[in-house]
């Protein structure tokens, strides 16, 4: 498969950390623009994780697999499959390219198994400072991991996700790997 695979060092996992394959496929207005494929090490609570995220303007599949023995190859994750089925929620849609919060009356029909509603804030520090944020749809396992902190080369990315499902009740959550995604496509957008 194109863009499911990568080379690199053999690396030893630190206590309690597994090999793990994560595999993100992001989109803007329907053209698939970012692949993602990374293997390392990473919490056994990251393993198995399946999700996506939608705005108006692009949408987000992520993936996970893991396994446990030394230098072993984590299988190709699975990525969600497509359902363009609405599935009765409306949620906010926006995408902010200097702040950590966004609003507008622009709404999005969430489809398939995306039924929580999400704002997520992207802060990303080091030589260069950025800030965004997203509103959209999401599926509960975007929702159900806490948002996370990863620094690498002298830049630190912190992202913080909050969903509902429609009411007023908010769930703190993050799903890494379509962070990722996300970020590169708020990126690109900036740059157009």
């Amino acid at each position: 498969m194109a863009g499911t695979s990568c080379t690199g060092s053999s690396v030893t996992c630190p206590a309690g950390e597994v090999c793990i394959s994560s595999y993100t496929v992001s989109s803007i207005g329907g053209t698939q623009a970012i692949t993602m494929f990374a293997r390392g090490c990473e919490s056994q609570s990251q393993c198995g994780m399946s999700g996506s995220i939608s705005t108006a303007l692009s949408s987000t599949k992520s993936s996970t697999s893991c396994c446990t023995t030394d230098n072993c190859t984590p299988p190709i994750p699975t990525l969600p499959a497509n359902n363009n089925v609405k599935n009765g929620l409306t949620c906010r849609t926006c995408v902010s390219a200097d702040s950590n919060w966004c609003y507008t009356p622009d709404t999005i029909q969430c489809t398939g198994d995306e039924k929580m509603c999400l704002l997520q804030s992207t802060k990303i520090s080091g030589s260069s400072s950025l800030t965004t944020a997203i509103r959209g749809c999401a599926t509960q396992s975007i929702c159900n991991i806490s948002s996370q902190s990863s620094s690498s080369g002298g830049t630190t990315v912190d992202v913080k996700t909050s969903c509902t499902n429609g009411s007023n009740g908010l769930y703190p959550g993050f799903f890494f790997p379509a962070v990722v995604a996300l970020m590169l496509i708020k990126l690109v957008l900036i740059q157009s």
